[in-house]
């Protein structure tokens, strides 16, 4: 990833920097008679992957849930929970987590009546991969009290049938959480999801316990490669969590934790993260970002789009903040120096970032702020030159565009609608114009590995011939991964390249990349992980 020098045989590391990088024979000879030598045996070896878009906490927490992404059709459903239960005899809530949208079958709706049949004893919630949607059982929406409906803010709700009752879905955080506050924890595992607080003193038991599940995070992003992590929930209980690792010598891993705004706070909330910016600032554990929602997810309808969604006529979304506020919030961010990130995944949720970028300029004047917008599942053809114009990052998930990975075509897209599949995860739009694009799993709406991602995006298909190819080439996809995360990070000065003098951050793969055919990259894994010329990880 060094454009000056973009191959070579071996590298020196000493101490925490990298001290040479050329022929085998040229730093061999740097070799002492302490030195550790590492043989590649042939394999790709890479700059520390930068993981641009997870959710840390709730990822790691969620290693000991149930997952259902593999798990379809009611007797699989049945069996799978009847095993969870059986190892969970004193769990209040049952959580399960990467559930499809089609997991009863296509176009089938996931009621609590079809869940009931699978279990109907014990309260049971389903959190769908994207994290935006769940279903709940009867027993569940009855221990939180929401069988006969409950109020929610706007842009969620707890979806209700022709009979008065639930139906056991729930769109978005706000309307899950009303049954997620049952489960024993409390729901502390979610806290950075929403961006509260514990509303109850953590006790020492709990805290111990918070720390073993986030060393058990880094843990698993340290084995794909990854030395680099951007949170994109924050609060600062998960700061005081890593700093308290740090302390012990435990934080393995460079990490970034946001300012989580969400729905209801205004531009006061922003001196907190200001402080946070101050008092979090070490080299692996800082702040500085803001982090937003706009908008939910297409699958749910909760995703806000220029025009109506093809399926639901009359029908646009609804945004998640008040124009002016959000406004006001995001030129108050920007005037403070701050880094903003929003979630915006339909065309009229990306304009609407877009307007307020641009606002914050001409209010504060231009400046190299590298704000960025998560996701951009679709975008409007107007507003493609405008990412560019404003300089704009596109944090993109390669494990998103359906059909590509693990997300199915429908029901994303036939609420899309194929007039607007063309400017759907617009990747080649936007390299061309030259937009800094870093590449990301958004953990645990995705699978993490990162090159499972890769080869999501050099596979990637256009779902007509006529529309625009946004697959990319290894070496592409490859960059987007280490000096793409890091450019996001304001780290390329340090971090993204193998050359003298960057932070001795890198990833031994177990084979030569360049060697596999496209189809086959998603075989290899990381064989060494080092991060601050320490060995962090080890296959």
């Amino acid at each position: 990833m060094d454009p000056d020098h973009p191959r070579a045989e071996a590298i020196a590391v000493d101490g925490n920097r990298i001290l040479a990088v050329g022929s085998g024979a040229e730093i061999a000879a740097l070799a002492g008679p302490e030195t550790r030598r590492i043989d590649a045996a042939g394999a790709t070896v890479l700059p520390g992957l930068t993981e641009a878009h997870l959710h840390i906490f709730s990822g790691a927490a969620g290693l000991s849930q149930l997952q259902l992404a593999q798990v379809h059709g009611l007797e699989a459903l049945r069996e799978a929970l009847a095993g969870y239960a059986a190892e969970n005899p004193e769990a209040s809530l049952l959580i399960c987590k990467g559930a499809d949208y089609n997991l009863f079958g296509p176009g089938i709706s996931t009621t609590r009546q079809l869940l009931d049949q699978a279990m109907a004893d014990r309260p049971v919630i389903l959190i769908a991969g994207d994290h935006h949607t769940a279903w709940a059982n009867t027993a569940a929406l009855e221990l939180a009290g929401i069988l006969q409906g409950a109020e929610t803010a706007v842009g969620t709700e707890v979806v209700m049938g022709e009979d008065g009752t639930a139906t056991g879905e729930l769109r978005e955080f706000d309307a899950y959480m009303l049954v997620m506050r049952h489960r024993n924890s409390g729901g502390r595992e979610n806290l950075g999801m929403t961006g509260s607080e514990p509303g109850v003193e953590v006790t020492p038991e709990q805290w111990e316990e918070d720390l073993e599940t986030m060393r058990r995070g880094l843990a698993y992003c340290a084995s794909f490669g990854f030395t680099s992590l951007h949170n994109m929930d924050g609060n600062l209980y998960q700061l005081k969590l890593l700093r308290e690792l740090e302390n012990r010598g435990q934080l393995i891993s460079r990490i970034e934790v946001p300012f989580h705004l969400t729905p209801g706070m205004t531009a006061e909330a922003l001196e907190t993260a200001s402080q946070m910016a101050v008092e979090f600032n070490s080299d692996r554990l800082r702040s500085g970002r803001v982090k937003m929602f706009m908008d939910g997810v297409i699958d749910s309808g909760t995703a806000v789009m220029v025009e109506d969604y093809a399926d639901q006529p009359g029908w646009k979304g609804e945004p998640l903040h008040q124009a002016e506020v959000f406004n006001a919030i995001c030129i108050e961010a920007d005037r403070r120096g701050l880094q903003i990130s929003v979630h915006a995944i339909g065309d009229g949720a990306v304009r609407r970032v877009l307007d307020v970028y641009e606002a914050a300029q001409k209010a504060n004047g231009p400046r190299d702020s590298r704000h960025r917008i998560e996701h951009i599942e679709v975008i409007h053809p107007d507003d493609i030159p405008r990412v560019k114009e404003l300089g704009v990052i596109y944090s993109m998930q390669p494990s998103h565009p359906p059909g590509a990975m693990d997300f199915p075509l429908i029901p994303w897209t036939a609420k899309v609608g194929a007039a607007r599949w063309p400017y759907a995860f617009p990747v080649a739009a936007l390299r061309d114009l030259g937009v800094p694009i870093c590449f990301a799993s958004d953990w645990p709406v995705a699978d993490i590995d990162p090159m499972r991602s890769v080869h999501a995006a050099m596979t990637r298909k256009p779902w007509r011939e006529d529309h625009p190819d946004n697959s990319v080439t290894l070496q592409q996809a490859l960059k987007y991964y280490t000096h793409g995360g890091a450019f996001a990070g304001f780290d390329e000065g340090r971090l993204g390249s193998l050359k003298p003098g960057m932070l001795a951050d890198i990833v031994v793969m177990d084979r030569d990349l360049e060697a596999l055919a496209p189809e086959e990259v998603d075989s290899a894994h990381a064989a060494v992980t080092i991060c601050d010329g320490t060995v962090i990880w080890q296959a």
